[in-house]
């Protein structure tokens, strides 16, 4: 039987029963048999409105856990923006001491370059020195054979260089 029949049938059980003296809208009924049609009312239901029953009963939980799930998952959204903007905040110092170290390289390198090319020319001037009073005492050497080469052993002569 489908639910409109049980529906009927308890609708004709209420109308058999006897009327109650001096009222006329209540009626003695058969109990036993009203509770057994709204028994087979009830499993005659479909499973649909059953499994509905028990979701609006489960509603508060279910809304509960979508909550917390939601409440979970901003959790989660808010460490990860964290976590990216302490990453990007220890890019921003890790190029900024990059730079700075870039920078110091760069000026000690020159310090270096300076320092070299004071040294070089330091000892390119000794050098030249060194060559200048070389060169004179060449000329000196030379000049003083030439001197004693013109005089020679028996008297000055003509040199011959």
């Amino acid at each position: 039987m489908n639910v409109e029949e049980l529906l009927d049938m308890l609708e004709e059980t209420l109308e058999e029963g006897t009327a109650v003296p001096f009222a006329a809208a209540k009626r003695v009924v058969d109990v036993d048999r009203c509770r057994d049609i709204v028994d087979e009312v009830r499993n005659n239901l479909p499973d649909e409105l059953r499994d509905s029953k028990k979701i609006v009963a489960d509603r508060e939980q279910i809304l509960k856990n979508a909550q917390t799930d939601a409440d979970n998952i901003i959790k989660q959204a808010e460490e990860r923006a964290r976590v990216l903007v302490s990453d990007k905040e220890i890019t921003k110092r890790a190029q900024k001491m990059a730079v700075e170290l870039v920078n110091a390289a760069q000026a000690q390198a020159k310090k270096i370059n300076n320092a070299s090319a004071a040294y070089c020319e330091n000892i390119l001037k000794n050098s030249e020195e060194v060559l200048a009073r070389s060169v004179a005492d060449i000329k000196n050497t030379r000049m003083n054979l030439r001197s004693l080469a013109s005089r020679g052993p028996h008297g000055p002569q003509k040199p011959n260089l």
